[in-house]
């Protein structure tokens, strides 16, 4: 199992652990509702505190009840993980853009010279002959200039 392998499983169970344990252990079973938001919790705490407390704005929107509030938080959530999603999918097709480029750059730069070293060798054995050939001919004159 390769490392990522095994911390996306790590993880997967870290997650699974927070969902069950909290069911597991009977946390907020004393409560009336044992899982509601800190927003309610928060109100509970503030009118124990101060009956007469009056806050000083009122939502834009109210929803007509819990189930369509969750569900807007959820389509809330939805959408906020496909931005963060299209965002870092965006960032590595970028970086992995990149990365082909400087290797097909770096495969031309190779190539080119390979093929300037082919030319290289070339001119060296051609010259080579064009040598050997002036010292045939040298030899056929009997070496006269």
């Amino acid at each position: 199992m390769s490392r990522n392998a095994r911390i996306n499983t790590l993880l997967l169970l870290l997650v699974a652990a927070l969902a069950v344990i909290p069911l597991a252990l009977g946390l907020g079973d004393h409560k009336e509702e044992p899982f509601a938001g800190a927003d309610g919790e928060a109100e509970t705490a503030i009118t124990e505190i101060d009956p007469d407390y009056e806050p000083w704005f009122t939502p834009l929107y109210e929803p007509p009840s819990g189930e369509i509030e969750s569900a807007l938080f959820a389509l809330q959530a939805a959408l906020g993980a496909g931005v963060l999603a299209y965002y870092f999918g965006l960032r590595r097709g970028r970086r992995q853009g990149e990365a082909r480029a400087r290797e097909r750059a770096g495969a031309q730069d190779a190539d080119a010279g390979v093929r300037g070293g082919a030319q290289d060798a070339d001119a060296g054995v051609r010259g080579g002959a064009q040598d050997a050939d002036a010292g045939v001919r040298g030899g056929a004159d009997g070496g006269r200039d």
